[in-house]
């Protein structure tokens, strides 16, 4: 069997891998040591997989780049205290370094104003994106990684198995090449940034449940994410953390085949399922602090499939604009609650009662999406307790939604310097992990932070690596 030895192996180029390594080789090549790097991927050069290339990659950050103050008591909240504490005050201290690397190293960031929908952040409606989406992003950091010959990029190139020596170090990997034959890479540190395991019908279904291999994926890119780094960090001793039974989910347009088709608009309209049924309080809390909810009732009670819908009062307020703007295609629009129905193939009269029960319920107080307003129906089985307009200004405006899979919530078990735990908390020699491999989140996901902790942990463990010096 072929081999090769190396000063640092990075499993996964997603944005986790690319800043582990491109930080490593800087670090290093500032203090003038001499080292070789590693990165696998699974994936073509230029296919860009896992979950990188497809997100817009927002940021939970004001437009001086400060990251939202109220994000830890969010997950606290939402955790019911399982979060890891320190791991979250590491990324609320270190987010703005983050950006700041980004800048210099060429991302340019779009700060964005929201003046129509409430955020349940402390930024002052203020969140960031990169030109270009996470597909900018990425390029960007490969460009800057490609400029070092001494890093081997192995395209095509899937970890298998973690190698060990005689005292339980781990000391490289073997991986398994396009031609289906296998290779050792030795180095007396790996590091694993692969994602978690959207893509492996067989782990959702261990870990998620029944009907988990019908989900369809936000997007193609995710496939790769098979687990591969999660299982070889189990079996080489690694404790776990973050909910498994757990997924990041968001609604998106059935019609198109377009990545990344979320509708964000549920909290000012409502969801109905296929029988024409409200299943869940649209307007419970801000918008980015139930989307997730919605979508995960929507595929586990509901057969995975409804509509949003809405009529003129709120699109001609939000439209055009991002809240609606992640399709490609347009609402699907009536003139009548009947004709939408049929044009969405549901029942008319169903659809009509649900509409008319709705726009009975709703309270006399006025509309404000920029706080929540109090204006809530009442005598429903399912209140909407918040912005609940009634829906009686032609035209009429539907989405047909399914809930899509974005990422999986268990992963492995690390400090706050990435390294890999034991069951114990003690750390697994020459092994780390950052990105969604590490697990995080337990019940839910407070958003625009996935991104961050993958860019934030991934620069902090290349720092760290490289300053603990070569073999």
């Amino acid at each position: 069997m072929a081999s090769d030895t190396y000063d640092l192996i990075v499993i996964g180029s997603g944005f986790a891998g690319c800043m582990t390594t491109l930080n490593f080789l800087e670090t290093c090549q500032k203090a003038q040591k001499q080292v070789r790097v590693a990165l696998v991927e699974a994936g073509r050069n230029g296919e860009r997989c896992g979950a990188s290339r497809w997100t817009g990659a927002f940021l939970r950050l004001d437009k001086e780049l400060n990251f939202d103050p109220g994000w830890i008591q969010e997950m606290i909240t939402v955790s019911d205290s399982q979060a890891d504490l320190e791991y979250c005050k590491t990324l609320a201290k270190e987010a703005r370094a983050t950006a700041e690397y980004l800048q210099d190293h060429g991302v340019q960031f779009i700060r964005h104003e929201e003046e129509n929908v409430l955020l349940e952040f402390e930024t002052n409606q203020h969140f960031v994106m990169p030109e270009g989406g996470g597909w900018g992003m990425v390029q960007v950091l490969m460009r800057h990684i490609e400029r070092f010959d001494n890093c081997d990029l192995h395209w095509e190139t899937e970890a298998h198995m973690l190698l060990k020596d005689d005292h339980g170090s781990v000391n490289g990997v073997t991986v398994r090449r396009s031609d289906g034959k296998f290779e050792n890479l030795f180095a007396p540190n790996v590091m694993l940034s692969c994602g978690g395991f959207e893509g492996s019908k067989e782990m959702l279904a261990q870990h998620v449940g029944p009907k988990t291999e019908k989900i369809p994926l936000i997007a193609p890119g995710l496939q790769y994410n098979r687990g591969q780094g999660l299982k070889m960090a189990i079996d080489a001793g690694s404790d776990t953390s973050g909910s498994f039974d757990g997924m990041h989910m968001e609604l998106a347009d059935t019609r198109t085949s377009k990545p990344n088709a979320a509708i964000y608009g549920h909290s000012y309209g409502v969801v109905i399922n296929e029988q024409c049924e409200r299943f869940y309080d649209e307007g419970q809390r801000e918008l980015f602090a139930t989307f997730e909810a919605i979508a995960v009732e929507l595929w586990r009670e509901h057969n995975n499939g409804g509509f949003f819908i809405t009529d003129a009062t709120i699109m001609d307020r939000f439209r055009p604009g991002w809240v609606y703007e992640s399709t490609d295609r347009a609402p699907i629009q009536a003139n009548t609650i009947s004709e939408l129905a049929t044009k969405l193939a549901i029942d008319p009269d169903k659809l009509h009662q649900t509409i008319s029960q709705f726009n009975t319920a709703c309270n006399d107080k006025p509309f404000d999406p920029m706080k929540l307003d109090g204006k809530a129906t009442s005598g429903l089985a399912i209140n909407k307790s918040n912005w609940a307009t009634p829906l009686d200004n032609p035209p009429y405006y539907a989405f047909p939604v399914a809930a899509q899979l974005v990422f999986t919530f268990g992963g492995v078990k690390v400090n706050t310097d990435s390294q890999v735990l034991a069951p114990g908390g003690v750390p697994i020699p020459g092994l780390w992990a950052t990105g969604e491999l590490t697990g995080l989140y337990y019940n839910g996901n407070p958003p625009l932070t996935s991104v961050l902790r993958c860019l934030t942990f991934g620069r902090l463990a290349g720092t760290l690596l490289a300053e603990l010096g070569s073999h």
